[in-house]
């Protein structure tokens, strides 16, 4: 299949021998993900809550699907107290 057939359908294509890209999510878009402030995030993440997200070359975080995992565990734990 062609890349321009495969567009149009919809399909990915990647080179050969490349990894596929994770997703890394800004601070921001986790905070609108999941409707938390900033400061709620940054105290987790002191608190030992949720692992330390890696971070850019600008020194800002991004976040991992299992950060991601983290911050939903900390959300359903507390909405079951």
């Amino acid at each position: 299949m062609k890349a321009v057939e495969a567009k149009r359908k919809g399909h990915t294509v990647r080179p050969v021998g490349r990894k596929p890209v994770s997703r890394r999510f800004s601070t921001l878009e986790v905070c609108h993900l999941f409707d938390i402030s900033k400061a709620t995030l940054y105290r987790w993440e002191r608190e030992g809550l949720i692992s330390t997200p890696p971070r850019d070359w600008r020194n800002w975080r991004l976040y991992t699907t299992t950060n991601l995992e983290e911050i939903k565990r900390i959300i359903r734990r507390r909405a079951s107290n």
